[in-house]
C-alpha cells in the first residue's frame, strides 16, 4: 500500500537514546495530552528488573501543549521526546520510535494508559524468553481503576471475552498495551504506515504469522486505560472510512477476491446505516477499490490458514453470525 513521505521528527527534549544494549523500548505516541502522557511516562519509568528506554513522539500538538509536554518531560531520566509537525498516524509514529531504539522487545503504551504494576515489562520479557516462536503479546486492557475489563478495547472474538484473565493464542493485539519481539518486528517489516489508523496491528500480525511467528493474549499482563476524550479519531471525523478501507485493503493484500469480501462489505454498509455513518462507510469501500491496483498481494500458506482457523475463525462462529457481527458490532475504542 502506498505511503506518504512524512519527514523526520525533531528531537524535543530529554536525553538521546543510548547506543548500548538494553532490554526494552517503551514507546508512547501523543497528541495534545501532556498531562496524561506524563502519567504514562511515569508508569513506564517505574518498571523494575529491566533496562528500558522510553521514547515519546508528539504528533502535531498545539504550541501550548507541546511546551507543556517539554516542561514535564525534560528532567525525566531515560526519556527521549520527539515532535513531528503533524499527525503521522499510528503506524508511522510507532515505526519511527521503534526504529531509533535497539531494545530486545518493543512495548507500546497508549498515552492515556498505565501499567498495572511495576513488573509488566519484565514479565513480558520472560514470556518471550520462554517461547522462541512468540512474536507479539497483547496485554489485558482494564478500566482505569482496574475493576473491570475495558470492553471498548477488546479486539478479539466476543466468545473469548469471558477468558480475559487467561492466556491464549490469537491473531492480533490491542494497541493500548502490547509487546513485540524486535526480531519479529524486523522480520515482518513494522507497520504499514499507509493505513494511518485502525487495523494496523492486525495487518502487522498477519505478516508475522505468515513468517511462522505466533501471537498471544496474556491476561496476567495488565494495563489500566483511562480512554482520554482529547484528540480521539471520531467516527464523525472519518474513522469509519479508515476502519472500512483498511480492513478491505488487508483482505486484498492476502488475495481475497472482491466476491469473497462482499458479505463484509454488505455488513459495513448495514453497520454504517445503523450507526449513522453510512456515507463514511461507503467512501471507505470506494477508497479501498481505488487503490486496489497499488496493493502488494501475497498468498496465504496452508500453515497460515490453519493458524487463522484455529485461533480466530473458530471463535467467531458460523458465517451467518460473523455477518451479523459486522452489522451490529460495538464500535472499537476511540483513542
Amino acid at each position: 500500500m502506498p505511503t506518504e513521505a512524512v519527514g523526520v521528527p525533531e528531537f524535543l527534549s530529554g536525553v538521546n537514546p543510548p547506543a548500548g544494549a538494553y532490554d526494552a523500548d517503551i514507546i508512547i505516541l501523543t497528541l495534545n495530552r501532556p498531562k496524561e502522557t506524563y502519567e504514562a511516562v511515569k508508569s513506564a519509568l517505574n518498571q523494575r528488573m529491566v533496562k528500558i528506554r522510553v521514547s515519546v513522539l508528539d504528533q502535531g500538538s498545539t504550541l501550548e501543549n507541546k511546551t507543556a509536554l517539554d516542561e514535564v518531560l525534560k528532567e525525566s531520566r531515560d526519556v527521549s521526546c520527539f515532535a513531528s509537525v503533524k499527525n503521522l498516524g499510528v503506524g508511522a509514529g510507532r515505526n519511527y520510535l521503534a526504529s531509533i531504539g535497539t531494545g530486545r522487545i518493543i512495548v507500546a503504551l497508549d498515552n492515556d494508559a498505565a501499567f498495572s504494576d511495576d513488573l509488566v515489562v519484565y514479565n513480558a520479557m520472560r514470556a518471550f524468553d520462554n517461547d522462541p516462536t512468540l512474536g507479539a503479546i497483547g496485554f489485558n486492557i482494564l478500566s482505569r481503576d482496574g475493576s473491570q475489563i475495558d470492553v471498548g478495547s477488546w479486539g478479539y472474538p466476543a466468545a473469548l471475552q469471558k477468558r480475559f484473565e487467561e492466556t491464549f493464542r490469537t491473531t492480533t493485539f490491542v494497541g493500548a498495551g502490547h509487546a513485540i519481539r524486535r526480531e519479529t518486528w524486523d522480520d515482518a517489516g513494522g507497520y504499514d504506515a499507509g493505513l494511518f489508523f485502525t487495523w494496523e496491528e492486525y495487518d502487522f500480525c498477519l505478516r508475522a504469522i505468515a513468517r511462522g511467528w505466533t501471537i498471544s493474549y496474556a491476561g496476567w499482563l495488565r494495563v489500566l486505560h483511562k480512554t482520554s476524550a482529547e484528540e480521539r479519531v471520531k467516527w464523525t471525523a472519518g474513522r469509519a472510512r479508515l476502519f472500512v478501507r483498511n480492513r478491505l485493503v488487508i483482505g486484498r493484500k492476502w488475495r481475497r477476491s472482491w466476491l469473497s469480501l462482499l458479505p463484509r462489505i454488505i455488513g459495513y454498509i448495514a453497520n454504517g446505516a445503523v450507526n449513522k455513518h453510512l456515507l463514511d462507510s461507503i467512501i471507505g469501500i470506494f477508497l479501498a477499490i481505488s487503490i486496489d491496483g497499488q496493493i502488494a498481494k501475497q498468498r496465504m500458506t496452508s500453515e497460515m490458514r490453519d493458524y487463522l482457523r484455529d485461533n480466530e475463525l473458530q471463535h467467531r462462529g458460523s458465517f451467518y453470525r460473523r455477518v451479523l457481527a459486522e452489522v451490529f458490532k460495538l464500535r472499537p475504542a476511540e483513542r
